[in-house]
């Protein structure tokens, strides 16, 4: 393993990894129009997803719904259902990934998947769409456990790698993950290619914001 600052990488999923955008607002417009509420744009579900499935359905819903938690969990319950029928219709890798993921795997550099999607779905979305054996550890959202931004879930997977926190860049696309970094003390970097756009991200304390997936090699030592 490379002696240099930075020797793993934690990937945040949805919108780093994958692009899911469209699926996921075509299961929520699908419930939300079963309902005869109003739909929203695809753009709409930029602001919504980051947080977790019951974030998202508690956007979407029409402010006089959302007010009763059983209500919510109702939708959030139909939401999983519409869902898990059709999560891989649109949903794919962004350009230079499965590029990015097989260099860094070439150079021995330790990887993982960090996501606030349920872990059953991120487990399964990982071994759909990357090739086995690419992540040292997959970690979606347990009801047990805190999700991100706290830091818990990116401490733990620091542990399974074996590495200091510092030692880690941390990926993803959203204030939510790079609040995550900063709490775990790991590098926040951002990712301009997915959700929620540089301008959050800086604003959030993204160290910098890659244009492509590529750039993060930049970050790690040639001989990694």
């Amino acid at each position: 393993m490379s002696t240099a600052p930075f020797q793993g990488v934690i990937f945040d999923l949805d919108g780093t990894l994958l692009d899911t955008l469209e699926d996921l607002a075509d299961a929520m417009n699908t419930v939300l129009a079963e309902h005869h509420w109003p739909t929203h744009p695809l753009d709409a579900y930029r602001r919504f997803v980051g947080n977790g499935v019951t974030m998202l359905v508690r956007r979407a819903m029409p402010e006089e719904e959302r007010r009763e938690d059983r209500r919510v969990a109702e939708i959030v319950s139909e939401m999983r259902e519409v869902y898990a029928r059709g999560w891989a219709n649109k949903t794919k890798p962004y350009h230079g990934i499965d590029h990015l993921l097989n260099a860094l795997r070439d150079k021995s550099v330790p990887m993982t998947v960090l996501s606030n999607k349920p872990h059953d779905a991120t487990l399964a979305m990982v071994d759909h769409f990357f090739s086995a054996n690419l992540f040292r550890v997959v970690m979606g959202a347990h009801p047990d456990k805190p999700r991100k931004p706290d830091p818990t879930t990116a401490l733990e997977t620091a542990e399974h790698l074996g590495l200091h926190p510092g030692a880690i860049l941390f990926l993803g696309d959203s204030d939510v993950d790079m609040r995550t970094a900063q709490a775990a003390g790991m590098t926040p970097l951002g990712a301009a290619w997915g959700f929620r756009g540089p301008e959050e991200l800086r604003a959030a304390g993204a160290r910098v914001v890659l244009r492509t997936p590529m750039e993060l090699l930049e970050w790690l030592a040639a001989d990694c």
